[in-house]
């Protein structure tokens, strides 16, 4: 929704799309030229500008009254709609003095789509062989079982586990929290979901799954 508040430059759209633009300038300076200075006047062309202009008064008098007088005034046969512009234009503020070029939106640096593409790609490999290695969820034995809660145990993990390896198998599952690594230990983690049927479900898929040839997962719940 465009501003009400009063200032130099009109919005008017319901246009007819099918006048040119040099046509639909010519036609809109004529009509609203009665009504005092006009500076500019915007008609851009494309799918979501068609049947849209700007026209720009030289003082808000001017654009105030065309606005009062000329709402929903036929216009090759459809009724404008008018209304001030949401802000004020680059030549009102540049008569002001108070211009400020804009800036553009810096560029996402291209190390961090990278990035993404190959965390994406890690977590799709890391779905795809969990699936491979455990299409059923195989048990993992020796390790007394808790009652159900939403923090996994996982022993038997590999010298060269990290948080960001295991948050790639575990994230692919609702409600995932976090992953937390033991000090000094590389064997054993912990896995938080948010309760404990979203843990109970990342339990069965991944219990056995091997992070390495040598290495298959176990996964319980954690002692409350």
């Amino acid at each position: 929704m465009l501003d009400t508040r009063p200032n130099h430059t009109i919005y008017i759209n319901n246009l007819n799309e099918k006048i040119k633009k040099d046509d639909l300038k010519k036609s809109l300076y004529a009509i609203f030229s009665q009504f005092g200075q006009i500076l500019d006047i915007v008609a851009m062309k494309g799918i979501k500008m068609n049947g849209q202009a700007f026209v720009i008064f030289k003082d808000i008098t001017s654009s105030t009254n065309a606005l009062r007088a000329m709402q929903g005034f036929p216009f090759y046969d459809k009724p404008m709609r008018i209304q001030f512009a949401k802000s004020e234009s680059d030549i009102i503020a540049k008569m002001k003095g108070t211009f400020v070029e804009r800036q553009k939106k810096p560029k996402k640096p291209k190390d961090d789509e990278e990035a993404k593409k190959r965390r994406k790609a890690a977590k799709e490999q890391a779905r795809a062989l969990a699936q491979q290695n455990n299409p059923g969820g195989v048990s993992g034995g020796n390790v007394p079982e808790q009652p159900p809660n939403q923090i996994l145990f996982l022993t038997n993990l590999p010298d060269e586990t990290t948080e960001m390896m295991l948050s790639m198998l575990f994230n692919q599952f609702p409600g995932f929290k976090e992953v937390r690594l033991v000090p000094n230990r590389h064997d054993i983690a912990f896995v938080e979901f948010e309760n404990e049927h979203q843990s109970n479900t990342a339990k069965l898929s991944l219990n056995g799954f091997k992070i390495t040839p040598t290495h298959a997962m176990k996964i319980t719940f954690a002692k409350k």
